[in-house]
């Protein structure tokens, strides 16, 4: 059996498949870094598994996280999502992931691209973390408070630096797979 970070719940295939094809993988998309923004921020309080179990209905509900949609979603739209069973039905989380999609825009205008924008936090050169087990993982650096007090300044939402960590666990800019994760050579 192949060794996994000690945070993936074995018993759910769905978790399993994010880890093993997704999580720490360098990201460069603009939609999926979108997305994960928004879910991440969605998360608060809430499990990372809880959210997976939701992303197609995100994705649906959201308009296949394309910004520039999201951006353009008014009251009626925001009640929409407000009633809708298959995302987290929280108004503020709901209200500040159009907002950010709008700031979001900002940023691919003043850098080119989202990409670019956090990539450059790091020299596009991911941080590789040597982590042995659960306690090791930090819930926020430097680099995660700095981004997130950036993403503030410009007006976004939901981007605390515990939010924002996850965010670039997720798309690589850090490497945070354990050292005996089957995974950690390979991103």
């Amino acid at each position: 059996m192949k060794k996994r970070c000690d945070w993936v719940n074995l018993s759910n295939d769905l978790y399993i498949k994010y880890h093993d094809e997704e999580w720490g993988v360098p990201l460069h998309h603009e939609h999926k870094l979108f997305e994960l923004l928004i879910l991440e921020g969605c998360q608060a309080g809430l499990s990372w598994e809880t959210i997976l179990k939701k992303r197609e209905n995100y994705r649906k509900a959201y308009d296949n996280f394309d910004p520039k949609v999201v951006a353009e979603y008014d009251d009626e739209k925001i009640q929409e999502l407000l009633s809708n069973a298959g995302i987290v039905r929280n108004k503020l989380k709901v209200r500040a992931s159009v907002k950010n999609a709008k700031v979001f825009l900002k940023i691919q205008k003043e850098f080119g691209s989202f990409d670019q924008y956090l990539w450059n936090f790091i020299d596009n050169k991911p941080i590789v973390n040597n982590l042995e087990k659960l306690e090791d993982y930090p819930t926020r650096t430097e680099l995660s408070d700095k981004i997130s007090s950036d993403l503030k300044k410009r007006g976004m939402s939901f981007v605390g630096s515990t939010i924002i960590y996850a965010m670039i666990q997720a798309i690589g800019m850090v490497n945070d797979h354990q050292t005996d994760c089957f995974r950690y050579s390979q991103v």
